[in-house]
């Protein structure tokens, strides 16, 4: 039993390093990538936002602020931005006429996939540097934490 104690406190150890790790690796993966989106003139917050339309499909207002952690009135905002730049469409809802249907425009999807590959593009030449292994290992890697993802509780 001593045993089983002692390896389970070694898994949660090195969870814990690797947590940290991720982590700092995300942070920092993410905020070298932000920088392709400035070619866009659209703030990081709308981009986010348009993913979601993009990516999720069309969505209420609360819905959306739901998805991107912010409350109702700051989405507000961020929609009529978008809607501004034609780069969202905003309708009533089937279902209840009081209720906004947002989703984005062919536009949107447009500039939000060039942006896409815009980052992919700039993580590949980055990541020319690896030897076949390293990139067969992150492969890996990224596919475990995709698992992780779809698994999150």
């Amino acid at each position: 039993m001593a045993k089983v104690k002692q390896d389970s406190a070694q898994l949660w150890g090195q969870s814990l390093r690797t947590a940290d790790q991720l982590h700092s690796a995300a942070i920092h993966l993410l905020r070298r990538l932000r920088t392709q989106d400035l070619r866009s003139s659209v703030g990081p917050a709308q981009l986010s936002a348009l993913s979601v339309l993009v990516f999720a499909g069309p969505r209420t207002l609360g819905e959306l602020a739901s998805a991107e952690q912010v409350k109702p009135p700051t989405m507000s905002r961020i929609v009529a931005g978008l809607k501004r730049s034609r780069l969202i469409e905003v309708s009533r809802d089937t279902e209840d006429a009081r209720r906004m249907q947002i989703r984005a425009t062919a536009k949107g999807a447009r500039l939000l996939q060039k942006g896409r590959r815009r980052r992919i593009e700039y993580l590949a030449a980055n990541l020319a540097s690896l030897t076949g292994d390293e990139l067969a290992q992150l492969a890996i890697a990224a596919a475990s934490l995709e698992r992780v993802l779809r698994n999150w509780t």
